[in-house]
């Protein structure tokens, strides 16, 4: 593995860790209690931090693909959350989501930054890094 590799596998671990810290500060420390949608996020963006870990320990970059599927769904999970918060049209039929709604938003920072908008930030940056990766362990 050489020094890119390395530093990708250092960015995607980086990235999935500080996501999964801010989903566990919300719930745990804030008291937000995640929806439905929320707690899928968490289930493709907390296995990326081991991944990115044991990958790292061990050398392998051969991950890539296996953080990059992760990132890919947990990313359309978020961008599909987010359209449930913002887009009328889909509040309208917004699926019930336990007993916290969906389209509720503990979050809205300048009126458009909430929580899953930052799960997709946080996957897109960890889908294009594993791309780059899965690309540089081909050549």
């Amino acid at each position: 593995m050489n020094k890119k590799q390395e530093n990708l596998l250092l960015f995607i671990w980086t990235v999935a860790l500080t996501a999964t810290l801010g989903s566990l500060y919300y719930s745990e420390i804030k008291g937000y209690i995640p929806c439905t949608m929320c707690w899928y996020q968490r289930i493709f963006m907390y296995p990326i931090v081991l991944i990115g870990i044991i990958a790292l320990i061990q050398k392998n970059a051969k991950v890539a693909l296996t953080t990059a599927t992760f990132s890919f769904i947990g990313g359309c999970i978020a961008l599909y959350h987010y359209g449930i918060q913002k887009l009328p049209a889909l509040q309208e039929n917004a699926p019930t989501c336990g007993g916290v709604s969906c389209t509720g938003q503990y979050v809205n920072y300048f009126s458009f930054v909430t929580i899953p908008l930052l799960a997709f930030v946080a996957f897109a940056f960890i889908f294009i890094a594993s791309l780059v990766l899965l690309k540089d362990t081909k050549e």
